[in-house]
């Protein structure tokens, strides 16, 4: 798909998602530039959170719908382990349980940080989640970080006082049916922000991260082994962060093919539980596997003892190299390049499912760019009524 000329892409129907996919890394780079130039500002709007707080510990709530929401999902293991964890707590709640039900997510007390993550601005749930915050927290602060800048979510973060937009490369404003580089880039967006470790390093990820983006690319041809298996569900596990990611990977292929391919999502560990059922000879399961080794073992045993069972029609680990390795098929990353913790690996992952749901897709016979066959799912979530809160 990505050597393939635009004129037959579009024939298929992929033309969009396939070059949004594609230049993902570049954007990747884009974001660390944009990043670095809103730094000095954003520290200083962070710092001021804090003081409001007055010694108390700031709620930082990451919240979106879909998609967007998963993006909060996979940075807040991570951000547990390398956040401000002195003065923020992190946590991951969807716009669409903030405005159903605001007092079960909100604490009016609680100084709290509302992270907004947005492609277009425009859902409704968005939006009213900003407004209801407004309403029920006495000391709130927002953080807008999205694709769009002339979505509403930009246009209220940029009159308001106690917000911050912190705005996306333009081309992560994805005109596909699906979330791509609009999810990575809000990902690595918040991670910069938040990610207590060393600028430089966090420059070294974001290179490394590039690198194996391309390496995607160039190896797409492997990829499509996957998708030449016989099969008619999809498993992701991991761990993590990359535990969070694979909600948003089993949504690209439930997106892209109309529901043509059943899928399940879970932790590593959590698959045994109940979830393993969902396995026949029609099912490929593919592995998130981590880098940090205690838990990498935990990735592969899973791997492993579904490989045993002999049952699926293919196993596979998104991988890059480490002194325990799975024995059956991979997708492993090039052995010079550096190992990355699970934050960043996830978009490295995150490009080979997002690839995977493309070639699905095509495979059986949807349009990538607009997979629902009836319309009734749409880019912009529509028909949402959002009643006062009162």
């Amino acid at each position: 798909m990505f050597t393939i000329e635009k004129e037959k892409l579009e024939e298929l129907g992929a033309e969009i998602t396939t070059r949004e996919i594609r230049q993902q890394p570049e954007l990747w780079e884009e974001t660390l530039e944009l990043y670095l130039t809103a730094q000095t500002e954003l520290e200083q709007f962070l710092a001021e959170v804090k003081k409001q707080a007055q010694g108390k510990r700031t709620r930082v709530i990451f919240t979106g719908a879909g998609t967007s929401q998963y993006v909060g999902d996979t940075l807040v293991p991570y951000l547990r382990k390398q956040g401000d964890n002195q003065v923020f707590s992190y946590e991951s709640i969807g716009t669409t349980d903030i405005v159903a039900e605001p007092l079960e997510y909100l604490i009016k007390e609680e100084p709290t940080l509302l992270v907004s993550f947005a492609r277009s601005g425009n859902s409704p749930e968005s939006l009213a989640a900003v407004e209801i915050a407004n309403q029920v927290v006495e000391t709130i602060h927002h953080l807008s970080i999205t694709c769009a800048e002339e979505g509403q979510l930009a246009q209220i973060s940029k009159n308001d006082p106690n917000s911050f937009l912190f705005l996306m490369p333009v081309r992560s404003n994805d005109d596909g049916f699906a979330m791509t580089g609009s999810f990575s880039c809000m990902v690595l967006g918040a991670l910069l922000s938040f990610d207590q470790t060393a600028l430089d390093k966090k420059q070294g990820y974001v290179k490394t991260l590039s690198l194996l983006g391309k390496e995607v690319i160039d190896r797409e041809t492997e990829i499509e082994k996957i998708v030449e298996f016989d099969f008619e569900r999809i498993v992701y596990v991991g761990s993590g962060s990359l535990a969070a990611l694979t909600r948003e990977a089993q949504l690209k292929i439930l997106e892209l093919t109309a529901g043509k391919i059943a899928t399940v999502f879970d932790s590593s560990m959590g698959f045994r539980h109940g979830p393993k059922s969902f396995i026949n000879e029609k099912t490929v399961m593919l592995g998130f596997v981590n880098n940090d080794s205690y838990t990498r073992d935990y990735d592969l045993d899973v791997l492993e003892e579904v490989r045993e069972d002999e049952i699926a029609s293919g196993i596979f680990a998104i991988t890059q190299p480490g002194e325990r390795n799975f024995s059956g098929d991979t997708f492993e990353f090039t052995t010079d390049a550096q190992l990355l913790p699970d934050g960043y690996l996830a978009l490295a992952y995150v490009m080979v499912a997002q690839t995977v749901a493309l070639l699905t897709s095509i495979k059986v016979a949807n349009t990538p760019d607009t997979p629902s066959p009836t319309g009734t799912v749409n880019r912009v979530v529509k028909g949402v009524t959002i009643h006062e809160y009162k």
